[in-house]
């Protein structure tokens, strides 16, 4: 098939590289959002998938909306018989769904109808789910509610944060689109309405929801950690300015600190939660890099009494 690709970000690229590999199919375009500032300078710069393909020689096109009138335009003449999407980061209008013979077909790391919405894989973790996965779906107007083509699953291990899951779902999502692009284009294959049952949403997590209720117990501020690394990043406050939580996991054996009480030793950072505490691996002091929060607690010489937290 002749396919135009949808995506921006770095988590995007396992799955344009595997359709560009495809014998099968053709990438005759990739559609983008706009370039975005970024850096000290805050110039312009092309998202990851852009790059990719102005490196693969393929036509690149970065409406500001996809509702454009130019972009419709344009991918009429194209012509893709389908249109493959993996974190394009825009709603799309209903003339473009209409464009493509097969319509578009959405890469979306999660098991629908869990988890729909802009951050599945972060409410997985926090959630606590053993088990979550990447489901292609055909979009539809509505918000990640169209039939589904096929899915795979993916153990959530212990320690994983939402880089490390999502990482995993990427390429193994990856193969799934490849197939599913396969099955559509030689009809062996059926997308099935999303079950009524089990519906979940999985809204974007903000810098405010980040914030460390150290009153909750050690299991939820692990779970918060984790899942909002590497963005938007947990955090606390410590004398008046704010403290990322890089990394920390609960200790069970120790429940003599006051939630957000704060005990150091030469080599170890602990803070009590509502339940038992958890040891601080890694924090990032505001305006500064990552540190080990050992040698964070050092610089701050904390007091007796002091403690994280509001």
């Amino acid at each position: 098939m002749r396919l135009v690709f949808a995506g921006t970000p770095e988590v995007a690229l396992p799955a344009l590289d595997a359709l560009i590999a495809s014998d099968r199919h053709e990438v005759v375009a990739v559609v983008t959002r706009p370039d975005a500032p970024a850096g000290r300078g805050r110039r312009l710069v092309a998202g990851p998938v852009a790059e990719r393909a102005e490196e693969a020689g393929i036509e690149v096109l970065k409406p500001a909306k996809p509702r454009d009138a130019d972009f419709l335009a344009r991918l009429t003449e194209i012509a893709p018989d389908c249109c493959p999407v993996v974190a394009y980061g825009a709603l799309l209008p209903k003339a473009a769904l209409e464009i493509p013979a097969h319509g578009w077909v959405n890469l979306h790391f999660s098991l629908l109808p869990a988890w729909r919405g802009a951050a599945p894989v972060q409410h997985a973790v926090l959630a606590g789910d053993e088990v979550t996965g990447a489901s292609t779906f055909q979009i539809e107007e509505g918000l990640d509610s169209g039939p589904v083509y096929g899915v795979v699953t993916e153990d959530v291990r212990p320690t994983d944060t939402s880089g490390d899951l999502l990482t995993r779902l990427a390429f193994a999502g990856a193969g799934l689109l490849v197939a599913t692009m396969d099955g559509i284009e030689d009809g062996s294959l059926r997308a099935v309405p999303q079950s009524a049952e089990g519906v979940s949403l999985a809204p974007k997590i903000n810098v405010e929801d980040a914030e460390i209720d150290w009153s909750a117990p050690a299991l939820r501020v692990d779970r918060l950690v984790r899942a909002c690394a590497p963005a938007p990043g947990a955090w606390t406050t410590f004398r008046g300015e704010r403290l990322k939580v890089v990394s920390a996991a609960p200790v069970a054996d120790r429940t003599d600190l006051a939630p957000g009480a704060l005990a150091a030793t030469k080599k170890a950072v602990y803070v009590g939660t509502g339940s038992h505490a958890v040891e601080l691996n890694w924090v990032r002091p505001q305006g500064k890099k990552p540190m080990r929060a050992a040698d964070w607690a050092r610089g701050v010489r904390i007091a007796e009494g002091e403690r994280l937290g509001g």
